[in-house]
């Protein structure tokens, strides 16, 4: 599980350790990470470390501290260092008396070219955390020049650090070396892709830091959390999914739907609606009625994939809602609580929920996303008290009680026709299951992404090919955990 704080809590901490730490200390702890996951780079991309030159781009803050820093030290290695100053009069002073003891040059950007051109490296050291917007135009017109691995420290210049949004010309880093705490940006799209490999090295803060803004989870935390039969288990203590989805004019959602609960447990799943001989048919384990009231007893509900928003929808949502158990509502039971807010009267507001909405269902239910995913999701968590799943590259869940996981994908294998009503199946049989509700989601968000990307393997896909690598994907997953 990899946790994140936002940029102010980071310096907020970075602050209190400044304060009982030798001056410049941190800044070179932090600079020699640099240089060291420099010399990987440069070991990598041209086959050795002396003999190298790298150009370093600085700015004006502790960033192009850090760069300067790193310069002196790759310096000591044999490397030709190169630093670039884009305000000269506020380079870091000490860094720079630094690299120039060194024996490395120090150029204005006009003179720059002759150094790109021979570059095995760049660093980019021109903003920090506290920057704000794309890059300037002097900024992005070095970047353009440079035609070698770049480097960043602790971000892509350009970049909004707590967003992760690009508004105008931003670096595109091949590395990134991050100090102290991972940020929002190395998670939330589109900054993530600009950040490359992301190194987090720890320089001392985390007592100072709290409980994390967000997480993420890894592998291995699906994997050890993944439901699987014990030895004193059968089909009913796995936990019983009901899934209420389809109608005659898309039966194909209640089957995806079905398939995604089948796969991902080794419970029970029953469904009640009007593709009940679809399901049965692809389906045969699973216990298919055309009535609500046949369905039987359930741990966790799966409504709204293809059901329509018709009164006889609604009047099935109702039911769903009011029958005392979680309850995943995706695709048209949105699109009907956000029509009908009266609808989650027949919730007990304790009992859990979970909604799935992509962007534009999103807008319907609580106004447009903007820029800022995990404060949309937030909001919309607080307003409808749920568990809120916002689909996309990078998925947002969080709850009305603070908690958030983002769930990056760094792949598109997902978007496909039928993939959300796959989904929208896992989230109940982990609901069902027993798992805390924003955790399931969450868990449910990553297993999916890993199914969709062994489906695929590098080729399109379809939701169908999707439920049925499921298992592999869970399998993969539990290889993460030790015996």
């Amino acid at each position: 599980m990899r946790e994140v704080w936002t940029t102010e809590r980071v310096r907020a901490a970075e602050a209190k350790v400044l304060a009982r730490t030798p001056p410049g200390a941190l800044m070179r702890r932090a600079a020699f990470a640099v240089s060291v996951r420099a010399a990987e780079l440069l070991s990598e991309h041209a086959g050795r470390v002396a003999g190298t030159h790298v150009v370093l781009f600085v700015g004006s803050g502790d960033n192009g501290g850090d760069a300067l820093w790193a310069g002196a030290m790759l310096r000591r290695r044999g490397v030709a260092v190169t630093a670039v100053l884009l305000n000269p009069e506020r380079a870091h002073r000490e860094g720079l008396a630094a690299l120039r003891r060194a024996g490395g040059r120090v150029v204005e950007p006009a003179q720059a070219g002759p150094a790109l051109d021979r570059a095995d490296l760049v660093v980019d050291g021109i903003v920090g955390l506290s920057a704000r917007g794309g890059l300037r135009p002097q900024a992005a017109e070095l970047v353009a020049q440079a035609g070698a691995p770049i480097l960043a420290v602790d971000l892509p210049s350009g970049v909004e650090p707590d967003t992760g949004a690009v508004e105008g010309e931003a670096v595109h880093a091949t590395a990134t070396v991050t100090f102290g705490a991972y940020k929002p940006l190395h998670f939330l799209e589109p900054a993530a892709g600009l950040c490359g490999d992301v190194r987090l090295v720890d320089i001392g803060i985390r007592p100072e830091l709290g409980d994390p803004d967000f997480v993420a989870l890894d592998p291995a935390d699906v994997g050890l959390a993944w439901p699987v039969p014990r030895s004193a288990d059968d089909k009913y203590t796995q936990g019983v999914t009901g899934v209420v989805a389809g109608s005659s004019r898309f039966p194909g959602a209640a089957v995806l739907a079905v398939g995604g609960a089948v796969q991902a447990t080794s419970g029970m799943v029953r469904y009640a609606g009007y593709a009940a001989d679809a399901v049965r048919n692809r389906w045969p384990e699973v216990i298919a009625t055309g009535s609500l009231a046949d369905s039987g007893r359930v741990q966790a509900w799966v409504v709204g994939p293809g059901s329509g928003t018709g009164s006889d929808s609604q009047e099935m949502l109702r039911e769903v809602l009011a029958a005392g158990v979680p309850v995943c509502a995706d695709a048209d039971a949105t699109t009907m609580i956000a029509q009908n807010p009266d609808l989650l009267l027949a919730r007990d507001p304790d009992t859990p929920l979970v909604l799935t909405p992509h962007e534009r269902e999103f807008e319907r239910l609580a106004g447009s996303v903007g820029t800022d995913r995990i404060a949309a999701a937030r909001r919309a968590a607080q307003r409808y008290h749920a568990v809120v799943l916002l689909k996309g590259h990078c998925t947002v869940i969080a709850d009305d009680k603070g908690h958030t996981y983002v769930q990056r994908s760094g792949r598109s294998w997902p978007a496909t026709a039928g993939s959300g009503d796959v989904l929208s199946g896992m989230i109940g049989a982990l609901l069902a299951a027993g798992l805390e509700p924003a955790f399931a989601a969450a868990c449910a968000a990553l297993a999916h992404d890993e199914a969709a990307a062994r489906a695929a393997a590098n080729a399109p896909t379809s939701a169908s090919s999707i439920v049925a690598a499921i298992p592999e994907a869970v399998r993969a997953l539990r290889g993460f955990v030790r015996p």
